[in-house]
């Protein structure tokens, strides 16, 4: 068995996680501070997003040195310190590389600009149209052209996000050697790990050409040499060798090339990120829409998933499990009950993802069940994609009430409100002004008051991460899928070595019933207290259970 087939990793968002300094920004010595609480919770890795030196356009996406720490989360010998009292308490460190692009403020850009021919290939330049117009019809991510004029190159960079993140050449061999350089330079440091942003939209197409189907993206999607490039920049930079965990954040990808990817005879990546199950809720696939009322995320989502669980487990691939991050809304607030049932759907939710073949991760505030911002005015938003996008859709005609609704619903905001650690004015987060406002609600949901109380989310995440170190059924067990055509609940069973573990979730707030395979189970994890044990079995609103033969 693989360790980190056993692991669960917490995902950090150091901006919004804890203030010591009053500055309104979360630090590295806040990640310190809170090292106890995430020991308690039994985690095995850190995944920190980015906090290098940055102009903060995208939130620390947009890298202005991948060797230097930001000065507002503190100074290298904070990281060192963090490093050691993590390793001190059984913790790794994963970083968050960010090598499809750079920021426009980096020195490779800067010199670039100054006419440094070494440095200007280091970007995807390309000539404009005999027009003058941008070299194709490609979108940004965040909206608009994904091309940039510079008048002193008389050339237009590509940037498949903000114009102010400059896509990376990795046709370049001197790029991808000084990225080799960069994980290097990290390991040396101490990490246990990588996760690589948006890492298979690094090949680019060997032709750059209109997209008259869509946005561009099925041109540099999945791209021509990446199976090669992450090949190679592993090796280079002694990944496999060193034992670090890795996982790719995979765009509008497949399984088959995320197999690719995760198959350990291939020597790229331990584990993929994919987000198609967290597309079932986007009308015509449009993740500024809102579905229509009364819909049901249950059949997109059983079959989302279950087409990858079984994919990736046919191929030898490993999936990165998870429901929320910094860039999704609370999963409480999407699929489950922010109201009666908050509680129960937070559990259901966590059972749901962290009883299935691959590694769960956690993110920050899921463990006690935090809900979306339910922010209802524009100054409230700090996030770039929001404030885009607030624009886009009012020139589609879309009223401000419309907007807000959607906003409140898609907004990346929602997940970076400040962490919720006590009832406090500013929810024990900072002294300060926060950078972002808090939620309201954290007087009633918090960290302090999870943990005080006997069935909270806080422990039943505990539960969880427990028992994937204890049982290698969860582990290592094969996945199949049950009750396909169930109304209201999730089920799916592991198998290993003679030992079954049934279950199921039900993804709704009235009861439902199900026939269970026999009577003779034990109840390995529920989130009602007593739960029922027969052969027909009524599951409470939200309720889950995993039953073990």
């Amino acid at each position: 068995m693989q360790d980190f087939h056993k692991s669960v990793v917490y995902q950090i968002y150091p901006k919004s996680f804890q203030d010591t300094t009053g500055s309104g920004t979360g630090d590295l010595m806040g990640v310190v501070k809170r090292l106890d609480y995430l020991k308690e919770l039994g985690v095995d890795y850190l995944w920190l997003t980015p906090f290098f030196v940055s102009p903060q356009n995208d939130n620390g996406y947009d890298v202005a040195d991948y060797r230097a720490i930001d000065p507002r989360y503190g100074t290298m010998e904070d990281f060192e310190t963090l490093a050691r009292e993590a390793k001190a308490r059984g913790i790794g460190l994963m970083l968050d590389m960010v090598f499809n692009h750079t920021s426009t403020e980096h020195e490779w850009f800067r010199r670039a600009l100054a006419g440094e021919e070494r440095y200007k290939n280091y970007y995807i330049r390309r000539p404009a149209r005999p027009d003058g117009g941008a070299p194709t019809n490609w979108v940004s991510k965040f909206g608009g052209s994904a091309w940039a004029y510079v008048p002193e190159w008389g050339e237009y960079y590509l940037h498949l996000f903000d114009r102010t993140q400059a896509d990376l050449n990795w046709e370049n061999p001197e790029v991808r050697a000084e990225l080799a350089d960069v994980l290097r330079f990290w390991i040396a440091k101490g990490v246990s790990g990588f996760r690589f942003d948006v890492v298979n939209l690094v090949s680019k197409p060997d032709v750059f050409e209109d997209d008259l189907e869509g946005d561009g993206r099925r041109f540099y999607t999945d791209g021509p040499r990446i199976h090669q490039y992450l090949h190679e920049l592993c090796a280079a930079a002694g990944l496999q060798d060193n034992g670090m965990v890795t996982v790719g954040e995979m765009s509008s990808t497949t399984i088959e090339n995320c197999v690719g990817y995760s198959n350990p005879e291939r020597k790229e990546l331990s584990m993929t990120f994919s987000f198609h199950h967290l597309k079932v809720d986007y009308p015509n696939q449009d993740k500024w829409a809102l579905p229509e009322e009364g819909f049901s995320p249950l059949p997109g989502l059983r079959e989302v998933l279950n087409r990858w669980q079984l994919g990736m487990q046919a191929g030898g691939g490993w999936n990165a499990l998870f429901w929320c991050n910094h860039d999704q809304p609370r999963v409480v607030s999407r699929f489950g009950d922010e109201g009666e049932y908050r509680v129960r759907s937070a559990q259901m939710l966590g059972t749901l993802i962290h009883l299935m073949r691959g590694t769960p991760y956690i993110y920050q505030g899921e463990e006690i069940g935090m809900t979306n911002a339910g922010f209802t005015a524009l100054e409230q938003y700090r996030d770039v994609e929001s404030l885009n996008y607030y624009h886009i859709l009012k020139e589609q005609g879309k009223s401000e009430k419309e907007i807000y609704a959607i906003l409140a619903a898609r907004s990346r905001d929602n997940s970076r409100t400040p962490m919720q650690w006590d009832d406090s004015p500013n929810t024990g987060f900072t002294t300060g002004e926060p950078w972002l406002a808090v939620n309201p609600n954290h007087t009633a949901i918090n960290a302090q008051a999870d943990r005080a109380a006997e069935d909270s989310v806080f422990r039943y995440y505990q539960k969880l991460v427990a028992l994937r170190k204890k049982y290698p059924v969860i582990a290592e067990g094969t996945y199949i899928p049950m009750l396909r055509d169930h109304p209201a609940v999730f089920a799916y069973r592991r198998e290993l070595d003679g030992v079954t573990l049934d279950i199921y979730c039900n993804m709704t707030a009235q009861p439902a019933q199900v026939d269970l395979e026999g009577a003779n189970g034990r109840v390995l994890i529920g989130n009602y207290p007593a739960p029922q044990r027969a052969e027909k079995l009524t599951l409470r609103p939200y309720e889950a259970l995993a039953v073990l033969y």
